[in-house]
Protein backbone atom coordinates (compact mmCIF):
# COMPACT_ATOMS: atom_id res chain seq x y z
CA UNK A 1 0.00 0.00 0.00
CA UNK A 2 1.33 3.28 -0.88
CA UNK A 3 2.45 5.59 2.07
CA UNK A 4 1.78 9.28 2.36
CA UNK A 5 3.63 11.97 4.20
CA UNK A 6 2.45 15.31 5.31
CA UNK A 7 4.23 17.92 6.24
CA UNK A 8 2.15 20.60 8.14
CA UNK A 9 3.45 24.48 8.29
CA UNK A 10 1.20 26.04 9.87
CA UNK A 11 3.18 28.42 12.82
CA UNK A 12 -0.57 29.41 14.60
CA UNK A 13 -2.16 25.84 13.93
CA UNK A 14 -4.34 25.98 17.38
CA UNK A 15 -5.72 29.56 15.75
CA UNK A 16 -6.68 27.85 12.42
CA UNK A 17 -9.94 26.40 12.08
CA UNK A 18 -9.32 24.62 8.62
CA UNK A 19 -5.98 23.57 8.68
CA UNK A 20 -6.37 22.36 12.14
CA UNK A 21 -9.65 20.30 11.04
CA UNK A 22 -8.07 19.18 7.57
CA UNK A 23 -4.84 17.78 10.17
CA UNK A 24 -7.63 16.58 12.41
CA UNK A 25 -9.74 14.34 9.45
CA UNK A 26 -6.31 12.44 8.54
CA UNK A 27 -4.67 12.03 11.93
CA UNK A 28 -4.22 8.20 12.43
CA UNK A 29 -5.29 6.61 9.03
CA UNK A 30 -3.67 3.68 8.59
CA UNK A 31 -0.55 4.34 5.82
CA UNK A 32 -0.71 7.85 6.61
CA UNK A 33 2.03 10.16 8.59
CA UNK A 34 1.22 13.34 9.53
CA UNK A 35 3.90 15.65 10.89
CA UNK A 36 3.69 18.66 12.05
CA UNK A 37 6.83 20.65 11.55
CA UNK A 38 6.20 23.64 13.69
CA UNK A 39 5.52 21.18 16.70
CA UNK A 40 8.36 19.41 15.52
CA UNK A 41 11.10 22.15 15.57
CA UNK A 42 9.58 24.76 17.10
CA UNK A 43 13.45 26.43 17.73
CA UNK A 44 13.75 25.90 13.41
CA UNK A 45 16.59 23.30 14.42
CA UNK A 46 15.71 20.94 11.33
CA UNK A 47 16.83 17.27 11.94
CA UNK A 48 17.62 17.03 8.16
CA UNK A 49 18.60 12.85 8.48
CA UNK A 50 15.46 12.47 10.13
CA UNK A 51 13.59 14.31 7.67
CA UNK A 52 15.46 12.61 4.55
CA UNK A 53 14.77 9.62 6.69
CA UNK A 54 11.12 9.96 6.54
CA UNK A 55 10.64 11.11 3.00
CA UNK A 56 12.59 7.91 1.90
CA UNK A 57 9.66 5.83 3.71
CA UNK A 58 6.80 7.15 2.01
CA UNK A 59 5.74 7.51 -1.53
CA UNK A 60 3.57 10.75 -1.26
CA UNK A 61 4.71 13.46 -0.40
CA UNK A 62 2.07 16.33 1.05
CA UNK A 63 2.67 20.13 1.98
CA UNK A 64 -0.19 21.12 3.41
CA UNK A 65 -0.18 24.65 4.41
CA UNK A 66 -2.14 28.31 4.06
CA UNK A 67 -0.86 30.48 1.27
CA UNK A 68 0.75 33.25 3.11
CA UNK A 69 1.99 36.33 1.20
CA UNK A 70 1.85 34.49 -2.14
CA UNK A 71 4.66 31.30 -0.50
CA UNK A 72 4.50 28.66 2.09
CA UNK A 73 4.95 29.68 5.38
CA UNK A 74 8.77 30.00 6.97
CA UNK A 75 8.98 26.65 8.28
CA UNK A 76 8.40 24.83 5.32
CA UNK A 77 10.68 26.78 3.56
CA UNK A 78 13.50 26.52 6.14
CA UNK A 79 12.85 22.38 5.79
CA UNK A 80 13.11 22.57 1.58
CA UNK A 81 16.46 24.90 2.11
CA UNK A 82 17.74 22.04 4.15
CA UNK A 83 16.49 18.98 3.53
CA UNK A 84 16.39 18.83 -0.04
CA UNK A 85 19.92 18.75 -0.37
CA UNK A 86 22.09 18.48 -3.87
CA UNK A 87 23.28 15.40 -4.21
CA UNK A 88 20.53 13.65 -2.24
CA UNK A 89 17.46 15.21 -3.68
CA UNK A 90 18.90 16.53 -6.81
CA UNK A 91 21.57 17.06 -9.28
CA UNK A 92 23.44 13.98 -10.89
CA UNK A 93 23.70 11.70 -7.80
CA UNK A 94 20.60 13.26 -5.98
CA UNK A 95 17.97 10.63 -7.19
CA UNK A 96 16.43 9.78 -3.93
CA UNK A 97 13.00 11.37 -4.49
CA UNK A 98 12.47 10.25 -8.03
CA UNK A 99 9.66 8.39 -8.67
CA UNK A 100 7.96 10.07 -5.63
CA UNK A 101 4.90 12.20 -6.29
CA UNK A 102 4.43 15.47 -4.02
CA UNK A 103 1.26 17.54 -3.32
CA UNK A 104 0.22 20.39 -2.11
CA UNK A 105 -2.49 20.98 0.19
CA UNK A 106 -3.14 24.94 0.57
CA UNK A 107 -5.99 27.32 1.93
CA UNK A 108 -6.74 30.48 1.06
CA UNK A 109 -8.09 33.44 3.20
CA UNK A 110 -9.91 34.93 -0.50
CA UNK A 111 -12.04 33.22 -2.30
CA UNK A 112 -11.51 31.92 -5.59
CA UNK A 113 -12.27 34.72 -7.83
CA UNK A 114 -9.08 36.61 -6.38
CA UNK A 115 -6.72 34.28 -7.71
CA UNK A 116 -6.88 34.93 -11.47
CA UNK A 117 -6.08 37.18 -13.89
CA UNK A 118 -8.90 39.83 -13.49
CA UNK A 119 -8.95 38.94 -9.45
CA UNK A 120 -7.81 40.64 -7.06
CA UNK A 121 -4.17 38.94 -6.29
CA UNK A 122 -3.70 39.45 -10.47
CA UNK A 123 -2.80 35.65 -10.80
CA UNK A 124 -3.58 32.14 -10.10
CA UNK A 125 -3.10 29.47 -7.74
CA UNK A 126 -1.03 27.33 -9.98
CA UNK A 127 1.08 30.33 -11.22
CA UNK A 128 1.90 31.09 -7.54
CA UNK A 129 2.58 26.94 -7.07
CA UNK A 130 5.09 27.26 -10.10
CA UNK A 131 8.28 27.57 -8.07
CA UNK A 132 7.03 24.55 -6.18
CA UNK A 133 5.69 22.39 -9.15
CA UNK A 134 9.32 22.84 -10.54
CA UNK A 135 10.98 21.80 -7.03
CA UNK A 136 9.49 18.65 -7.44
CA UNK A 137 10.22 18.13 -11.22
CA UNK A 138 13.80 19.13 -10.26
CA UNK A 139 14.04 16.28 -7.72
CA UNK A 140 12.48 13.44 -10.10
CA UNK A 141 9.13 13.92 -8.59
CA UNK A 142 5.23 13.58 -10.19
CA UNK A 143 3.47 17.04 -9.47
CA UNK A 144 -0.06 16.33 -8.35
CA UNK A 145 -3.32 18.55 -8.58
CA UNK A 146 -2.67 20.83 -5.56
CA UNK A 147 -5.88 20.68 -2.86
CA UNK A 148 -6.73 23.98 -2.99
CA UNK A 149 -9.90 25.82 -0.22
CA UNK A 150 -10.15 29.04 -0.54
CA UNK A 151 -12.11 31.13 1.37
CA UNK A 152 -11.07 30.21 4.96
CA UNK A 153 -11.91 33.27 6.83
CA UNK A 154 -15.60 32.87 6.08
CA UNK A 155 -16.50 29.25 5.95
CA UNK A 156 -19.51 28.35 7.73
CA UNK A 157 -18.60 25.55 10.42
CA UNK A 158 -20.42 23.27 7.79
CA UNK A 159 -18.37 24.45 4.78
CA UNK A 160 -15.20 23.94 7.06
CA UNK A 161 -16.22 20.05 7.99
CA UNK A 162 -16.67 19.51 4.14
CA UNK A 163 -13.39 20.53 3.09
CA UNK A 164 -12.22 18.50 5.64
CA UNK A 165 -14.20 15.05 4.42
CA UNK A 166 -13.29 16.05 1.13
CA UNK A 167 -9.27 16.55 1.90
CA UNK A 168 -9.91 12.65 3.94
CA UNK A 169 -11.00 11.61 0.05
CA UNK A 170 -8.50 12.41 -1.20
CA UNK A 171 -5.66 11.36 1.48
CA UNK A 172 -7.78 7.90 1.89
CA UNK A 173 -7.15 7.83 -2.48
CA UNK A 174 -3.54 9.05 -2.49
CA UNK A 175 -2.48 5.82 -0.15
CA UNK A 176 -4.94 3.61 -1.93
CA UNK A 177 -2.79 4.07 -4.79
CA UNK A 178 -5.44 6.19 -6.76
CA UNK A 179 -3.87 8.98 -8.82
CA UNK A 180 -6.56 11.70 -8.32
CA UNK A 181 -10.07 12.25 -7.31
Amino acid sequence: MPSVLILLAHPALERSRLNRRLAEQVRGLDGVTLHDLYEAYPDFSIDVPREQALLLEHDTVVFQHPMFWYSTPAMLKEWQDLVLQHGWAYGSAGTALAGKRLLCALTTGAQREAYTPEGFHGCTIDELLRPLERTARLCGMRWLTPFVTHGALRMSAEDVEAAALRWRGRVEALRDGREEV
